[in-house]
């Protein structure tokens, strides 16, 4: 199976059409203010307008109180929802829309457990535990931490780049990658040239990935 690949953090239609011509599955949105990627509705609903067919889009949620949620949903077309907090299963499922919940990895957390309270999203990405933020940090955490099986198919995040996500293609073997600062020229500007680079390393990896 092909790997997938979803690049986050995007805040313009141009580089989002990029993106997706240089063979992207997936862009994110981020809908958390302090975060150097937000963006405003008006922003998101142009860069879903000028996606292709067949490119997902995907919002970011970090604890957003309801109505915020609903707003959004209300001006984007989103096709899956991204919850980055401490949302309950209930919270998660409510807005009756396609989500995948994310969750910092350190020694502590069982991931199986934590896939098992979240049965009915579509995946669960791991992302690196950072006391200053919620993702997009940068960080890598220690795939040895990942279970060999999830049952939940694995996105996985944190920490990769050009540089690296073929090595973690090989070892983890993920349903899929997602990167934000990782293909960045600057905080919160993507480069299109690594965005280029981050796909053809991921899809040159060539072997068998996917878990479910």
């Amino acid at each position: 199976m092909t790997i997938r690949i979803k690049i986050c953090g995007l805040r313009d239609a141009a580089t989002a059409q990029a993106a997706a011509r240089l063979g992207a599955d997936a862009i994110g949105l981020v809908f958390y203010e302090p975060s150097p990627r937000h963006v405003s509705c008006n922003v998101a609903h142009e860069i879903v307008a000028a996606l292709p067919p067949f490119v997902s889009s995907v919002g970011l949620f970090v604890d957003a109180p309801r109505e915020e949620v609903e707003g959004v949903l209300r001006s984007v077309p989103l096709d899956l929802l991204q919850f980055h907090g401490d949302e309950s299963p209930e919270y998660c499922r409510s807005f009756g829309r396609p989500y995948m919940k994310a969750v910092r990895v350190t020694a502590g957390v069982d991931l199986v457990e934590y896939a098992d309270r979240y049965a009915d999203a579509r995946a669960l990405l791991c992302d690196a535990f950072a006391e200053s933020a919620p993702g997009g940090t940068g960080h890598q955490f220690d795939w040895s931490l990942l279970p060999p099986e999830l049952p939940l198919p694995l996105v996985l995040s944190g920490g990769l780049g050009p540089d690296n996500v073929a090595e973690a293609v090989r070892r983890v073997r993920p349903w899929a990658v997602d990167v934000s600062s990782g293909v960045e020229r600057a905080r919160g500007v993507k480069d299109v040239d690594c965005i280029a680079r981050f796909i053809g390393a991921a899809r040159g990896a060539d072997v068998p990935v996917g878990q479910a």
